[in-house]
């Protein structure tokens, strides 16, 4: 299992929110570039970005920080937040991702999503993002009827590379992810599962790992504050 450290970009700044609410926003570095570096120089293997203010509005806010980090570091990463048409995809494969995530697109043009996946071949993912199991847009702003499982299988046979599965009141509050939905949806489907929200220590990831079925895992909050030692971490998922 994979752990991906989380970078949330906000105004240009590393932040850390509570449930999803931009309003409460914990700035734990100015200079993303910086902890991007940071994280590698700890093993890390993937990285994990997000542009909060991009998922907001509708395109890409905090470019010129993904562009510093990725600038700066030699590993994989993948990016979701505000990418929502075929231009902007192209975009950013080709200034170097990895990887894009597709969140709001993929409830509101999931034909998108397929050309995108038929056409880059293992660099899309779908971001599937669930308050209480039904799925949320528009930088979780906007819940829609879907549940999680309507909506990851209808890409089963698109051929994305992944699923980035949010559970919203999980996320940023430390408490622990939500194992059991998280692996139920990876048993549902063909496509990894890959884990956010709530990750907070060994025994968070352990619990996932240990599911035998989930692929990877994001944590950003514990990694700043301490709770979960990156290198440590990557040292034991192997």
């Amino acid at each position: 299992m994979i752990l991906y450290p989380a970078i949330d970009l906000k105004d240009g700044q590393c932040v850390r929110l509570l449930q999803g609410e931009m309003e409460r926003a914990t700035v734990f570095n100015d200079d993303p570039a910086a902890q991007a570096r940071a994280f590698v120089d700890a093993g890390c293997r993937w990285l994990h970005l997000v542009d909060l203010n991009g998922a907001f509005a509708g395109r890409p806010v905090n470019a010129s920080a993904v562009e510093s980090i990725l600038a700066e570091i030699d590993v994989p990463a993948q990016l979701g937040g505000g990418i929502r048409d075929m231009k902007t995809i192209e975009t950013w494969l080709e200034k170097g991702l990895a990887r894009v995530i597709l969140g709001t697109v993929a409830v509101e043009d999931p034909d998108l999503v397929r050309e995108a996946a038929r056409a880059f071949p293992g660099r899309i993912a779908v971001g599937i993002d669930a308050r209480g199991g039904r799925v949320a847009t528009r930088g979780w702003a906007e819940e829609t009827h879907l549940t999680v499982s309507d909506l990851a299988t209808k890409f089963e046979d698109a051929g994305v590379a992944a699923i980035v599965y949010t559970d919203i009141e999980r996320d940023g509050v430390m408490g622990g992810p939500n194992v059991t939905a998280t692996a139920t949806l990876a048993r549902s489907v063909d496509v990894p599962v890959i884990a956010s929200g709530g990750v907070s220590s060994m025994d968070d990831l352990v619990r996932l790992r240990d599911t035998g079925v989930i692929a990877g895992a994001i944590s950003g909050r514990a990694l700043y504050d301490g709770k979960l030692n990156l290198q440590e971490a990557v040292a034991a998922l192997g």
